[in-house]
């Protein structure tokens, strides 16, 4: 789903989707958005939706010595 936002697309993805894609729990999202980590989107009275771009450009860790990435 994509939002017109000025100039710009939004590419909007569910928070179960999301939360599949990064390895985390829906909780973790819901918690990062509500700290303002995240910016959820509502799309109706209970729908809440991420930007797919800005889920990209969350911090990945660091693979150590010993660690699979």
């Amino acid at each position: 789903m994509a939002a017109q936002n000025d100039t710009t697309t939004i590419d909007l993805t569910t928070i179960a989707y999301a939360a599949s894609r990064l390895g985390v729990h829906q909780r973790t999202l819901r918690r990062w958005i509500a700290d303002g980590r995240l910016t959820g989107y509502r799309v109706g009275p209970h729908l809440v939706r991420l930007d797919a771009r800005e889920l990209d450009a969350l911090p990945r860790a660091i693979p150590t010595a010993g660690h699979a990435a």
